[in-house]
Order: C-alpha cells, then sequence, then structure tokens
C-alpha cells in the first residue's frame, strides 16, 4: 500500500466537496486494484497559513499540490514556493486563465481550469492529473 499526501490550496466550499469526494471515489478505486494507494490531505483556505506552516515543511511533505490562486482573506497561494516543493507536484486549478497561466510561468505543468458552472467535470479533470502523478 501507497500513501500519497495530497495538499490542497482552495478556499471554496463547493469546490473543496467535489474534490474531496472525488478524491474519496479515486481512493475506493485504487484500493480495490492492484495499485492500493491511500490518501492523507491537508486543506488550506488562507494564503497566510501558507506562508507561515507550509512553506517551513520539507520539499517531500507532499506529493500532489492543487493551487487555486486568490484566497477570501485578499491574497494569494501562489506564495507556495513551488520550486522548492517541486513543479511536477503541482496542478494549477484556478478558474482565472491568466492564473493559471502565471503557474505555467513557474513552471507548472498540469492545469485543471476551475469551472464553476460543472465543477464536476474540473474535479475528473483534476483526478487524471492525479492518477498521472501516481
Amino acid at each position: 500500500m501507497q500513501l500519497k499526501r495530497v495538499l490542497i490550496l482552495e478556499d471554496d466550499l463547493e469546490t473543496v466537496s467535489v474534490l474531496l469526494g472525488k478524491l474519496a471515489s479515486l481512493e475506493n478505486e485504487l484500493m480495490k486494484s492492484d495499485r492500493k494507494v491511500e490518501f492523507s490531505f491537508m486543506v488550506m483556505s488562507e494564503y497566510t497559513d501558507v506562508d507561515t506552516m507550509i512553506n517551513g515543511l520539507d520539499a517531500e511533505s507532499f506529493d500532489i499540490i492543487l493551487l487555486d490562486r486568490d484566497c477570501k482573506v485578499a491574497g494569494s497561494f501562489h506564495i507556495l514556493d513551488i520550486e522548492k516543493f517541486g513543479v511536477d507536484k503541482v496542478i494549477s486549478i484556478s478558474s482565472t486563465p491568466p492564473y493559471n497561466e502565471d503557474a505555467k510561468q513557474r513552471g507548472v505543468k498540469r492545469v485543471a481550469h476551475k469551472d464553476y458552472a460543472n465543477l464536476t467535470t474540473f474535479a475528473d479533470a483534476v483526478m487524471d492529473h492525479i492518477k498521472e502523478l501516481i
């Protein structure tokens, strides 16, 4: 059995709810397969927590990072030290295309454009990226 640590930097409760539901379904699917993967996860909803708690952690602390940009306390989750944690671990999940482009400029290769009108399709795209990472 493998444990994959997922950091979710997202402040929208509905988005987090859909992502966690899809992540639970993916875990159930994987545990029934030969791959046997379980997820551990942390959700941060304020960019200040990223600066004070996350950036000081070791680069190996997370296997997958879901990175939104804006948060409700008027800051940016892009304060994350992406380069330290590894651009290959990051999936940019902003609803604003220029913010996903900003992440790409920092080396992020995986993007799932968040569409509030269809969060299920968005979350499916995120799960596809997570499958690539595991």
